[in-house]
């Protein structure tokens, strides 16, 4: 289901499309329109069944790489839409670059010497972290660093991670597609709970990632 907005946007009233269970999205990043998306079925991370395959552990205790937590959410917005086709347009880009500096959009970065080479970002309201997009410039840099925001949201006490349609990619790492009805349901509920994205600190080592995760998995 799709419904055609007013013309202009705020970060105010975006969060309030969150917080009724929509999100918004453009044709293409040079289209100015913006629409509202109410998706019949959601992909969900149910976050107790996060899948860390053996291969994407010994990247993980191999290293190599450097891990950041809103280091720098102006380069991974850039990065998610640095591609042939995307939904992030310059309206889009300024008000997720808004909420950012208003403490409700994070990301989490993969540097290799230096250079950002992977990313996620997304929105948070209560205990709901809303996944927008992510990047890869390098083998594994985006599952390394959804290892990692799913660590934050555990810790941080997130109940319910979103992560709007369902891809095969997404698939494979443990994401669900459920019916718009009980999205609902689960987003009412994760909105009345309190989740801290800061709280947990700096990225933890992977070590430590690991361990929590074969706890919780």
């Amino acid at each position: 289901m799709v419904s055609r907005p007013e013309p202009r946007l705020t970060p105010e009233l975006l969060l309030h499309g969150y917080a009724q269970g929509v999100f918004p999205m453009a044709e293409s990043r040079d289209d100015p329109e913006i629409f509202w998306v109410d998706p019949q079925r959601r992909g969900v991370l149910p976050l107790d069944r996060f899948r860390l395959s053996r291969s994407l552990a010994r990247r993980m205790r191999r290293g190599g790489f450097e891990i950041a937590v809103n280091g720098d959410f102006q380069a991974v917005l850039e990065g998610c839409a640095d591609r042939p086709e995307t939904w992030i347009n310059d309206e889009i880009f300024d008000l997720y670059t808004a909420l950012h500096r208003m403490g409700f959009a994070h990301s989490v970065e993969i540097r290799h010497d230096g250079a950002l080479t992977g990313g996620i970002y997304g929105v948070t309201l209560g205990s709901a972290f809303f996944g927008e997009s992510m990047f890869s410039r390098r083998t594994d840099a985006s599952k390394l660093a959804m290892a990692w925001l799913v660590d934050r949201l555990r810790l941080g006490g997130f109940t319910l991670f979103d992560a709007q349609f369902l891809t095969p990619h997404l698939a494979s790492l443990g994401f669900v597609e459920i019916p718009r009805a009980r999205y609902k349901a689960a987003l009412a509920e994760a909105l009345a709970l309190p989740g801290d994205f800061i709280a947990p600190g700096p990225p933890a080592p992977a070590q430590e990632v690991l361990q929590r995760s074969a706890q919780t998995s």
